[in-house]
């Protein structure tokens, strides 16, 4: 398909469609984690101003547990729900204190992750925190300064110079040759591996849950676009199924992707699931080249819009943001990057319904710590 063809797709449907909502008991367990606090809501005067909308506001998750990245939130909830499995709760999601004293003297399971990055280091954390090896495979395009995270977490990193979705493949036939000794938490889904991802969806929901009464404390009774980066579509998947859960129809939902990875908008206009070939792109969390399986279905249904953003318009969002204080990584600085595709189109601006009275929340999924731009880097990638 010709690259400015995948630039956008608009699905008008998308809010007529309804969601099985997503259990508050997982916002519960998280806030019975120590350490839980809420990420950062800031609204930006100045961003409303330049794209012509009522408010804009960020979702800031440059600083989640220590981390810089929302991932935690996926890899925490996931990986108590399949160690409270193995010691015998069946749906419970055991917490951390609970899950390390009866881990004590039973086997050791390694959680086992493939990652451009973030989802890696927040598998690694949460392996620490329980006292629990860690086995993490990255594709060599990954920059230095995400490996080192890694190893600093104490996990072990193999490095593959095989695209992301071959690392992927690479991880999960280790975790099955190690057999009960070795974990698989990923974050793609495909056939016969549905639930951890699904574990995972469902722990990114806490972020959706903070926003919604942080915007309520902002004096808003909603919002009419949400802005959520995207790579194998899992935080998309779990952004439909929050706002599509509910009675009424709910925001405009926009996903961004890299331009050189637009596996979720060249499946839209195919109509199922398509891999694509990726090239490199700043936005290393985003350089994904086929969509999950278990978020497919909710994207193909309830994403309203999609769009791609270049690696120039990442950079330009990323220094935007932090001249307005926001801490944003090039994978959240390509929401804002989305949204202005829109504003600058006026077809697209009447198309998404994005009026002069509208509410803009952008979800920043990541710091710059957790994935810094080229020029910002101590060493070169390899």
């Amino acid at each position: 398909m010709h690259a400015a063809a995948l630039s956008w797709y608009l699905n008008p449907n998308a809010r007529s469609w309804r969601a099985d909502p997503i259990s508050d008991d997982v916002h519960a367990f998280h806030q019975g984690l120590s350490g839980y606090r809420r990420t950062r809501l800031i609204e930006l005067p100045a961003l409303a101003e330049e794209l012509g909308v009522g408010r804009v506001i960020v979702k800031d998750e440059s600083s989640r547990w220590g981390l810089p990245a929302f991932k935690i939130l996926g890899a925490s909830y996931a990986i108590s729900r399949v160690l409270s499995e193995r010691l015998g709760h069946g749906d419970a999601a055991l917490g951390f204190e609970e899950l390390t004293a009866r881990l004590a003297g039973t086997g050791r399971p390694t959680l086992v992750a493939a990652t451009d990055g973030n989802h890696g280091r927040a598998v690694a954390h949460v392996a620490r925190l329980l006292g629990l090896p860690a086995h993490i495979f990255v594709p060599t395009a990954v920059s230095r300064a995400a490996i080192d995270a890694l190893a600093a977490e104490g996990a072990r990193v193999t490095e593959l110079a095989i695209p992301y979705d071959d690392v992927v493949s690479a991880a999960a036939q280790w975790a099955r040759n190690a057999g009960r000794n070795a974990g698989l938490v990923q974050d793609t889904g495909w056939s016969g591996y549905e639930r951890m991802p699904q574990w995972i969806v469902d722990g990114y929901s806490t972020m959706l849950v903070e926003a919604d009464a942080q915007i309520a404390e902002h004096g808003l009774a909603g919002v009419d676009l949400v802005a959520v980066p995207v790579g194998v579509g899992s935080l998309a998947q779990a952004t439909v199924r929050h706002y599509r859960g509910g009675a009424g129809p709910g925001p405009v939902v926009l996903s961004v992707e890299a331009q050189n990875a637009p596996a979720i908008i060249a499946s839209l206009h195919a109509r199922k699931p398509v891999t694509v070939d990726t090239t490199y792109t700043i936005m290393a969390g985003l350089n994904c080249g086929t969509p999950s399986s278990g978020a497919w279905p909710y994207l193909e249904a309830g994403l309203d819009a999609a769009t791609t953003v270049s690696d120039e318009q990442a950079t330009q969002a990323v220094h935007d943001l932090a001249g307005l204080g926001v801490d944003a990584g090039p994978c959240g600085a390509a929401a804002l990057a989305g949204v202005r595709n829109i504003v600058t189109d006026p077809a697209r601006r009447a198309e998404t319904g994005l009026d002069s009275d509208a509410v803009v929340l952008v979800l920043s999924t990541e710091g710059i710590a957790a994935n810094p731009l080229p020029d910002s880097e101590s060493v070169n990638r390899r």
